[in-house]
């Protein structure tokens, strides 16, 4: 590891442990080393699949072709994917009281798999299903794929993932926690995100507004990096993560 970076990491361990109110915010790229591809890019979802399977009127008036495509992308290709070494440190933080909570771009469960309680959801959670009939929710583990589409057994409704499709709106409960704790953060640690998703990508820059350090984790540089970051830790988030959290749990 470049020495400047153990520096730049040993100087935001001591930015956390001083803070009064850190906030995490993720995207896809926390992900990654779990076995969950970016849906952006010349790699990722959308280069395989046709985005339109997700868009909320597709889904409606092909409930059975859109369904298929939801089964095979995140009930069978996502299966195995478990937390990693970044997600549990986000816990361990929130553990021991340096980290109010996460916000996340992401729907695949692994911040709560990983030990996390307080979770903004900005997207939905791809582990929980709803009835677009009755909203009734159901853990997608109590339901048979092998039948699709899914229906509701209360009232026999199509059941849809519980996260949001192109043409649906955020959750208003998670977007007004993301935005609440955004504007009270004092740091933000920013991880595996390019900032370009919106409305979401506005959370770092309404903690910047406010005068939050911003920590950013990524690969490379984001659009964040040159415009608000105040610390870049340039790696894969598990390794970066790691190190960091040996920092700001060592005695």
């Amino acid at each position: 590891m470049e020495p400047s970076l153990l520096k730049n990491i040993e100087t935001a361990a001591g930015i956390l442990r001083n803070a009064k109110y850190a906030v995490a915010f993720t995207g896809s790229g926390i992900s990654v080393e779990s076995g969950i591809p970016s849906f952006r890019g010349s790699d990722g979802i959308w280069s395989r699949y046709d985005p339109k399977t997700l868009e909320l009127g597709y889904f409606y008036e092909n409930p059975l072709d859109s369904w298929r495509v939801i089964k095979e992308i995140f009930y069978s290709y996502f299966d195995d994917a478990r937390a990693n070494r970044a997600h549990e440190v986000l816990a361990e933080m929130e553990g021991c009281g340096m980290l109010k909570s996460v916000i996340t771009q992401n729907i695949d469960n692994l911040h709560q798999q990983a030990g996390s309680k307080t979770v903004y959801e900005f997207h939905g959670n791809s582990q929980k299903l709803v009835c677009t009939s009755c909203r009734q929710i159901y853990p997608v583990a109590e339901i048979d794929l092998s039948s699709l589409p899914p229906c509701c057994r209360r009232c026999d409704g199509l059941l849809k993932p519980d996260f949001i499709f192109f043409g649906e709106g955020i959750p208003a409960d998670a977007y007004h926690n993301s935005l609440r704790d955004a504007e009270k953060a004092d740091v933000m640690l920013v991880i595996g995100t390019t900032g370009e998703v919106m409305p979401a990508a506005q959370m770092p820059y309404i903690a910047k507004q406010n005068g939050a350090l911003i920590l950013e984790v990524n690969t490379e540089r984001s659009k964040l990096t040159a415009a608000i970051t105040d610390i870049f830790l340039q790696g894969k988030a598990s390794g970066v993560m790691d190190i960091l959290g040996g920092k700001l749990f060592s005695k």
